[in-house]
């Protein structure tokens, strides 16, 4: 199942139904999960960890040093779940000693030409579509989808279930549940299609569209808004789960989109 063409170290650590193709180096210190498979011309590097029926095509190169001037060489991983794609081309550096790792969830999707950069976590069932670009300490919460070409500012959070559309430029956390897009990147209604997909009923989805309706449309502040909701509104893991958000937010989250806002330096 390895091409003779490899370049595979022999501290690497291969399960036995491992399948290399041609031209690709795998370094020391990594591991591989059965049934994954890795392309042509891939690049597997120091501290690389790898789960079960991955697919990786060619060109990519995980665990790469970190660019980031604090790394000091520091032993840090990349840990890659079961079942996860990377198309070609991708990048994913390892961690720092911030977070000491680099992790991407099972079931995921990496598009090709995407970047994830040091110390993110990536969450379970993630698609990240073409040229999407991740910088470093970012988080994103399950299921969450980015359009072609986002870029994601470093240290921000997106919250589960949220779909991000494509060009966005991401500087402010995100929710979850919800749909971002818009110029400058702004609320822009539940993701009510992707919810109904995961099996969320019409009730819980009016529960969650209830919710962003005293956070966006009820001109509160965002603080006043959490109050009416914890003494107003019945308790749920939704509704817990979004407060929590909020109030953990480092950068603050996004706002409801008006034509005030709009950055006319990209006006038509």
């Amino acid at each position: 199942m390895i091409h003779s063409l490899t370049s595979i170290h022999p501290d690497a650590r291969l399960a036995g139904d491992v399948q290399v193709d041609p031209f690709t180096m795998i370094h020391k210190n990594v591991q591989i999960g059965a049934g994954s498979w890795i392309g042509s011309n891939v690049t597997i590097m120091e501290g690389a960890r790898i789960g079960k029926n991955c697919r990786i095509f060619p060109g990519a190169v995980i665990s790469a040093d970190p660019q980031d001037l604090k790394f000091d060489g520091e032993e840090t991983t990349v840990e890659i779940g079961d079942n996860t794609t990377i198309r070609e081309f991708v990048t994913v550096h390892r961690g720092t000693r911030d977070r000491w790792r680099t992790t991407v969830g099972s079931n995921c999707m990496i598009l090709a030409y995407s970047h994830i950069a040091h110390d993110c976590i990536i969450g379970d069932n993630c698609i990240l579509s073409n040229n999407s670009q991740v910088a470093g300490h970012v988080v994103l919460g399950d299921w969450v989808i980015l359009g072609g070409m986002c870029a994601i500012h470093q240290f921000v959070k997106v919250g589960s279930h949220v779909f991000i559309g494509g060009g966005s430029l991401v500087g402010k956390d995100i929710p979850p549940y919800i749909k971002a897009a818009r110029l400058p990147l702004s609320y822009a209604g539940v993701n009510s299609v992707g919810l109904k997909r995961r099996g969320f009923t019409i009730d819980k989805i009016n529960h969650i569209l209830d919710i962003y309706r005293v956070i966006y449309n009820k001109g509160m502040n965002t603080s006043q808004a959490l109050e009416f909701l914890e003494e107003e509104f019945p308790a749920s893991d939704e509704r817990d789960e979004i407060i929590g958000f909020i109030r953990e937010s480092g950068r603050g989250i996004i706002k409801r989109y008006s034509k005030s806002s709009f950055d006319e330096d990209y006006a038509d």
